[in-house]
């Protein structure tokens, strides 16, 4: 009879799960800054019918493509910070509200290229603030604050988001220097390796009192990880190194097997947690009688 095999390395797999989950988060980020894409157009469309325009029409029409434009990679950015956001537990509210910067720039060029063809001043302030309106309906606005968790205090919750922040960062950096190299094989395990630190990060989430148990991990192996990470790719890049490869991948492997081994501490500590105050309140109960 037929048996279906999985594993660790299986497509079934947890590693596989996680992957996958990770990718998909990835995909979501970058599929929510994609939907600002078109917005790169209209800029480009006013630059060049400014051209044959005169002195003062040219320098508002170039302006005011340069205006979009801006508005146009700001806005890209927010969706995307927006987006992280909204995948995240505990997370800090942006600390540049991009979106909302991007719906004022854009407001700001439309009133430029308006002035460019027409020299009234009215009409091109309400163009403007049309287009700014428009924009925020399209797009929406930034998170306007902090995402906690009930029942845990706002420090240990500002820590756990700070800490959090700079792990992504040093996660991100770090594909995108195995991304680089163009090698299928090495973002796969990768990608395997930065799922064992994600999880670390949704259990550090989850319960904030993890954060001192997890946070050279998070923080020290992390950014060793991601200088290892840019070393190997330069190496690689200019000659094929498979002793450098082979190493690279050996450290991928012990970083992985070190952060599920202490993410699974974490979740054990939890649980004896748990367990002892369920004891407490049953023994409580007894007590009382109830």
């Amino acid at each position: 009879m037929a048996k279906k095999f999985g594993g660790k390395f299986s497509p079934d797999g947890t590693e596989g799960s996680a992957i996958r989950e990770a990718v998909v988060d990835e995909r979501r980020v970058n599929a929510a800054g994609a939907k600002a894409g078109i917005l790169f157009v209209p800029g480009v469309i006013l630059a060049f019918l400014s051209l044959n325009e005169g002195a003062l029409n040219l320098l508002l029409g170039l302006g005011g493509a340069a205006v979009l434009t801006l508005a146009a990679w700001l806005t890209r950015d927010g969706l995307k910070a927006a987006a992280a956001y909204d995948l995240r537990k505990v997370a800090r509210k942006p600390a540049l509200p991009r979106k909302l910067l991007g719906a004022i720039f854009t407001g700001a060029g439309i009133t430029m290229a308006s002035l460019s063809n027409d020299p009234s001043v009215l009409a091109a302030v309400l163009y403007g603030i049309v287009a700014a309106g428009l924009h925020i309906t399209a797009f929406g606005m930034d998170p306007l604050r902090d995402k906690r968790m009930e029942g845990i205090d706002t420090f240990q919750q500002d820590r756990v988001a700070k800490v959090v922040d700079e792990a992504e960062a040093h996660l991100a950096s770090m594909t995108d220097h195995i991304a680089s190299i163009g090698d299928r094989h090495l973002e796969t395990r990768t990608a395997q390796f930065q799922a064992a630190a994600r999880r670390m990060i949704r259990t550090v989430e989850e319960d904030p009192r993890d954060l001192t148990g997890a946070r050279k991990f998070l923080g020290v192996y992390l950014m060793g990880a991601r200088d290892a990470a840019a070393k190997f790719a330069d190496l690689y890049k200019r000659q094929r190194n498979e002793d450098a490869r082979g190493d690279f991948e050996n450290l991928l492997t012990d970083l992985e097997q070190n952060f599920a081994a202490r993410t699974e501490k974490m979740l054990l500590d939890d649980r004896s947690d748990m367990d002892i105050e369920i004891k407490v309140l049953r023994d409580r109960l007894q007590r009382e009688g109830l």
